[in-house]
């Protein structure tokens, strides 16, 4: 059974999608099956490996119109693609009933089928990366080395232990993965020294 990660920080511009796309390659450059998730409706991820428009993305599987459809890219590496349509997801799910279940019951289908699962977040913290959360087994922070990084990270970390509590006890906090980094600057190796007093060894 594969193992489901979401990459998640609720600012943009962190490097999570670049993130979610060579932690992918890396896996599948060893031998393992992965599956990317496009869960954000800028669909950078999906640009990004050049994948055309797709009639079926995310949001139809959301949606319970259809299961996931995965687009091959190249062997051992497939992706759930995602568009601008998926920006109405949160709106038109609010009534559903275990509405923060639906993507881990939509995973059910296909973890047998790989060995990494990768979910890219949108930089939010509603329902859709709520679903990202119950859905995973663990978690990482990218955390850009610039100045205001650790900026929000105790919100975050509350919604995380809040996920926990409630919907995904087995969740874990896989690590804060460290982005942007410029060993010349003064101001990234402070970053990266702010990050290891307070995190020691969960830090990538």
């Amino acid at each position: 059974m594969g193992k489901i990660i979401s990459l998640l920080n609720h600012k943009g511009g962190v490097g999570k999608t670049t993130s979610t796309i060579n932690i992918g390659a890396g896996m599948v450059e060893l031998g393992k099956k992965v599956l990317l998730v496009d869960l954000d409706p800028q669909a950078n991820l999906t640009l990004s490996l050049g994948i055309p428009r797709q009639p079926i993305t995310i949001y139809e599987a959301i949606r319970g119109e259809t299961d996931l459809q995965p687009y091959t890219v190249k062997e051992g590496l497939d992706v759930i693609t995602s568009s601008l349509d998926l920006s109405g997801a949160e709106l038109e799910l609010i009534n559903e009933a275990g509405r923060e279940y639906i993507l881990r019951e939509l995973f059910e289908t296909v973890i047998e089928d790989y060995d990494y699962i990768i979910i890219d977040c949108a930089p939010s913290l509603g329902l859709l990366t709520l679903n990202a959360l119950t859905a995973a087994d663990a978690v990482i922070i990218p955390i850009q080395c610039e100045y205001f990084a650790l900026e929000g990270l105790g919100k975050l970390l509350n919604t995380i232990k809040s996920v926990q509590k409630i919907h995904n006890k087995a969740l874990d906090i896989e690590g804060l993965l460290l982005t942007m980094f410029d060993s010349r600057l003064r101001l990234s190796n402070q970053v990266v020294e702010e990050v290891q007093k307070h995190f020691t060894n969960m830090v990538f």
